[in-house]
């Protein structure tokens, strides 16, 4: 059977260990006659599998004491709406950068409930660079500034953290969260959909200064009330638990690979293999600026477009899946997230190799 590699930006490829353990524990988790997925949430051995979950990621991140990590549900989106409610807090404006689609859709939802202020915009750059912030038009009152730090669609990442003074630092990492060490101190808050680097789609991860919650928009639901989440410990309603069984797996293979400092490493790796390759041929472009290039989704372009479906073709017959780029930008984007081994990159680089030598 030929490998398979499987390029997909979300939901996306897994820990093939993972996968095995999980394989394992279906039926029968630990004894307990039960599978994960028949669990009550509120039984000792779901809460067992939670805390443990939680612990190891506040080990991963390094994650303070007095941060709440909140396993939520409804993906990044129900986040571009809960964080101007929780975290406005009487205040009418926040600040956002512009990077690309889901810096976007986060400023058009939250100008639902504020004046958005655009500190700066990567559109005068096509979206292939990140302004500088001496170029930004920061508001040193506004209620917080939230930032995309990797664009899974246009492949851009900031490799860096804005200075915003007292001014609460909001982050969306769905696409890199883990990929590399980050000092979660300097944020207020953190979010990232878990069906990129985490864990199967129905997770997101919350990780929340506990002095920024407690006080919401009127008329807020329950359910978006980060709050009520955190004096619950995840557990106000039933969690997705199958999914936080399969993040705390992943969290283990991470610490047994060494931690983040260890699969920033392999990232780099795989990321400029990949880079090298792009940059040393013309048959292929890649149109991100370098200090903006995304280790986890690199998009590219075929110089001849019209060879995009047969390298497509081709590309699926040597076992190299979902490598077409997002309908939006077109192309071809390969995501590399963690659990994309080393030798899936080498594959994808030596078909292309040799599709440029057939048709270049």
């Amino acid at each position: 059977m030929t490998q398979i590699y499987n390029f997909s930006a979300g939901p996306a490829v897994l820990p093939k260990e993972v996968l095995q353990q999980a394989s394992e524990e279906m039926l029968d988790w630990h004894g307990s006659g039960m599978s994960v997925m028949e669990m009550s949430h509120r039984g000792k051995e779901f809460i067992t599998i939670a805390q443990e979950a939680e612990a190891d990621l506040r080990e991963l991140m390094g994650i303070p004491a007095n941060y709440k990590v909140l396993f939520l549900q409804g993906g990044a989106h129900a986040q571009f709406s809960m964080i101007p409610m929780n975290l406005l807090r009487g205040k009418k404006t926040a600040d956002y950068l512009d990077t690309g689609i889901w810096a976007q859709k986060a400023i058009e939802e939250a100008s639902r409930y504020c004046e958005v202020n655009i500190v700066a915009s990567a559109a005068p750059q096509q979206y292939r660079q990140v302004p500088q912030q001496s170029q930004w038009k920061l508001n040193p009152d506004a209620a917080f500034l939230h930032y995309t730090s990797n664009e899974t669609i246009g492949g851009l990442e900031m490799f860096w953290t804005p200075q915003v003074g007292e001014v609460p630092l909001v982050v969306d990492m769905s696409s890199h969260i883990l990929s590399r060490p980050v000092d979660v101190s300097q944020y207020g808050l953190i979010y990232a959909g878990a069906q990129k680097n985490i864990g199967p789609a129905g997770l997101t991860i919350v990780i929340v200064r506990e002095d920024l919650i407690g006080e919401t928009l009127p008329g807020t639901p329950t359910m978006f009330n980060y709050k009520v989440h955190a004096d619950n410990e995840s557990m106000y309603n039933t969690p997705p638990t199958y999914s936080i069984y399969i993040a705390g797996l992943v969290f283990k293979w991470l610490k047994a690979k060494g931690g983040l400092a260890a699969i920033e490493k392999l990232n780099i790796e795989k990321s400029e293999l990949l880079y090298d390759y792009l940059d040393s041929t013309d048959f292929y472009n890649s149109p991100i600026a370098l200090e903006n290039r995304s280790r986890m989704n690199i998009p590219f372009t075929l110089k001849d477009s019209t060879l995009d479906a047969e390298f497509l073709k081709q590309a699926q017959a040597r076992g190299l899946l979902q490598l077409k780029g997002h309908r939006l930008l077109g192309g071809m984007r390969a995501s590399i997230y963690n659990a994309m081994p080393l030798a899936g990159v080498q594959a994808l680089v030596a078909f292309m190799q040799d599709f440029e030598r057939a048709h270049g």
